[in-house]
């Protein structure tokens, strides 16, 4: 099994292959100048996952402004609803409840949700329970946030044991490579120590595009030397090696795939299974990449994920490209799962931890 190493880059890489499938040999690349003093393992430490999912939430709550201006195009779709409220009075309620309808529709809020929540405003009325425009705004923005916070937590479950694992997964296209890189960023800031695992052995060019994002994030991570490697077996080697050598969290890297494709779908449940033989419970998260550009057209998709593997929660991408910021509402209505994550833009910390109550007054201002 003996391997010998490029020679340009002796520094990089060491070989894992004493508990590697004889097909294939592993590597375990590090970033060029590992900074030692922050390879602490500190999983083990009580509370170590709650106090890393606090620090998260509170730098997402500091860079609230970043979620603010990721959904200006959202907002622009919607700020007819306070022109239509800013002079509201009941005769009108019919038009104004109409118009906010269509306002609804256009930011894909889709059509099931948008009824459910303009009827609701139109019962509340007749009842006298909303008398002035800004009332009604109030109880359009609750009826958002309820429908948001309902379906489960928002934040990442790491559990108890190290290593927390996470799998990736989504459609070719979708950022999901670009979402991993993002949020092996914000855990190492976090103070965790991260191991990635590239698993996309499908496309060539994935495994060079994580590589990068390693050495960006100063994380470590586990490629196959060989090609046409099976995923799982990468996968699994990786969780193997946070095991032995004291990660707190592997982020697991896969081949993008069509949700009609069956075979490369299959191929995600060979993933599930050989994670949880190496680390029973888990994966902790098995976390769905979403390109929001595509709205409401995400969600016979995201269904077939989740029926063949289990989605845990969701990362929409793209938002800040988009004026359909409203799909967030249905996915989360329609599948009864929560967003983890939000891309509002192209920068390595613009993948913010959703904040529902953030999202619907960035959206609602």
């Amino acid at each position: 099994m003996a391997s010998r190493l490029p020679s340009s880059l002796p520094h990089r890489l060491s070989l894992l292959s004493k508990t590697s499938p004889p097909q294939h040999h592993y590597l375990l690349l590090a970033p060029s100048r590992p900074d030692h003093s922050r390879f602490k393992c500190r999983a083990g430490e009580t509370g170590f996952f709650t106090r890393l999912g606090r620090l998260i939430k509170e730098k997402a709550k500091s860079d609230v402004d970043k979620l603010f201006s990721g959904f200006s195009k959202t907002r622009d779709n919607l700020a007819v609803v306070d022109e239509l409220l800013l002079y509201w009075n009941l005769a009108d309620t019919d038009r104004v409840l109409d118009e906010l309808e269509e306002a609804l529709l256009v930011s894909d809020f889709g059509p099931k949700i948008t009824i459910k929540i303009v009827e609701s405003l139109r019962e509340d009325i007749a009842a006298g329970k909303l008398k002035s425009g800004s009332e009604i705004k109030d109880a359009l923005k609750k009826s958002v946030l309820d429908l948001l916070t309902i379906k489960g937590k928002t934040e990442l479950q790491l559990g108890y044991r190290k290593p927390a694992v996470v799998i990736i997964v989504g459609v070719n296209g979708g950022g999901k490579t670009t979402s991993l890189g993002k949020l092996a960023y914000r855990l190492k800031n976090g103070g965790a120590k991260v191991l990635m695992a590239a698993g996309d052995t499908f496309r060539a060019a994935a495994g060079d595009q994580l590589e990068i994002w390693a050495e960006r994030t100063g994380c470590e991570i586990v490629v196959a030397e060989k090609e046409k490697a099976k995923a799982a077996s990468v996968i699994s080697q990786a969780v193997k090696t946070g095991k032995e050598q004291g990660y707190d969290v592997v982020l697991c890297d896969t081949s993008g795939r069509l949700h009609t494709n069956y075979s490369l779908m299959e191929e995600l449940i060979a993933c599930k299974k050989a994670v949880t033989k190496v680390m029973p419970g888990a994966p902790n998260e098995i976390l769905l990449v979403l390109d929001g550009t595509t709205g409401l057209n995400m969600l016979p998709q995201a269904r077939e994920f989740n029926e063949i593997v289990g989605i845990t929660g969701l990362i929409l991408t793209k938002l800040d490209g988009s004026a359909r910021g409203g799909c967030v509402v249905s996915v989360v209505n329609e599948l009864g799962i929560p967003v983890k994550f939000v891309g509002v833009g192209e920068g390595v910390e613009d993948l913010q931890p959703f904040d529902a109550e953030a999202f619907v007054n960035a959206i609602f201002s």
